[in-house]
């Protein structure tokens, strides 16, 4: 137990026999369970973790029968920790990037009452751009800034962190079955606890690489891909939070928002067009491009203020 609290540890596994040992034995003694999550390995991940149950009764081990991808895997952890009333569920990976001794930086917002779900922050570091691979680096916060728009949680960053706490109330509130199962999980998670007023906080974290781990990301399809995801969950967001569970008239203004800059493309292309078939930039085309482009600008402007007004309750 940490503080009086109880602590289990959700451990996503896949094909991780270099590294699920390590991350085992390194871990703290407060935590009263380590839930292993097998995602199908296709090494010896799952022997490794039967050898290591066999002298630590600490160590659960949950094995998917089909590949459900790390938010699949993590979601199965949670559901452990819900039905078996932990108090606190913390998400370290199967590869060993999450050092131990953040910890209790992370579990005592949690403790403390003051979050419902903390998550570490390795770009809080000065030394995350040299730690980080630098097209890592670039594609996280190019997805942070994405993410917070989506989110709603305006003052959290590294998004792609999945070094978590999350306390009871959470877990008893989220449906887990519905969660993102992929690479964008952390992604899917705050919108969800955003949707449920929930209050996020960051702690800086130190960025962990080159220990032995081997990456299965490829940045150049994740990028579109939880892209993608972030459009969707947005919208999700606005009609589960802004509409059927209470209204708020930013809808309207991220409408126009869109409205105005679908059209502005048009109007700008238009544009261009006409003066390179005819030599000349027909006037009326380009100042109506120009005020479309300028209300696009000012409601989406409007629609973030409202939706930042709406959520600072939810800052820590």
């Amino acid at each position: 137990m940490y503080k009086e609290k109880t602590v289990c540890v959700v451990i996503p596994c896949y094909n991780e026999e270099t590294q699920v040992e390590k991350v085992i034995i390194t871990m703290p003694a407060y935590v009263d369970f380590m839930v292993l999550v097998d995602d199908q390995s296709r090494d010896r991940t799952v022997e490794i973790i039967k050898k290591m149950q066999e002298n630590n009764k600490q160590v659960i081990l949950i094995e998917h029968r089909i590949n459900q991808g790390v938010g699949g895997a993590i979601a199965s952890g949670y559901k452990w920790a819900r039905d078996n009333k932990m108090e606190m569920a913390v998400v370290m990976a199967g590869d060993g990037q999450m050092d131990p001794d953040d910890l209790p930086a992370l579990l005592d917002p949690v403790v403390d009452g003051t979050a419902d779900y903390s998550k570490g922050n390795r770009l809080f570091t000065g030394e995350a751009f040299k730690k980080i691979p630098t097209i890592r680096y670039l594609g996280n916060g190019l997805l942070s800034l994405m993410t917070k728009v989506t989110s709603g949680y305006w003052n959290i960053a590294d998004s792609q962190s999945g070094y978590a706490v999350i306390n009871r109330k959470a877990l008893k509130l989220i449906d887990w079955d519905k969660m993102y199962k992929r690479y964008g999980q952390p992604n899917d998670i705050l919108v969800r606890l955003n949707v449920e007023n929930l209050r996020v906080t960051d702690v800086p974290i130190e960025p962990v690489y080159n220990v032995g781990e081997q990456s299965g990301i490829k940045i150049h399809k994740v990028i579109f891909t939880i892209g993608w995801l972030l459009m969707k969950l947005f919208l999700w967001r606005m009609k589960e939070k802004y509409i059927i569970r209470d209204f708020h008239p930013l809808v309207f203004f991220y409408f126009l928002g869109l409205g105005f800059g679908v059209a502005t493309v048009f109007l700008f292309v238009r544009v261009f067009v006409i003066w390179y078939l005819t030599g000349h930039i027909p006037a009326v085309n380009a100042l109506a491009a120009m005020f479309s482009f300028m209300s696009a600008s000012q409601f989406s402007l409007f629609a973030m203020w409202f939706d930042m007004e709406a959520n600072k309750h939810l800052k820590v």
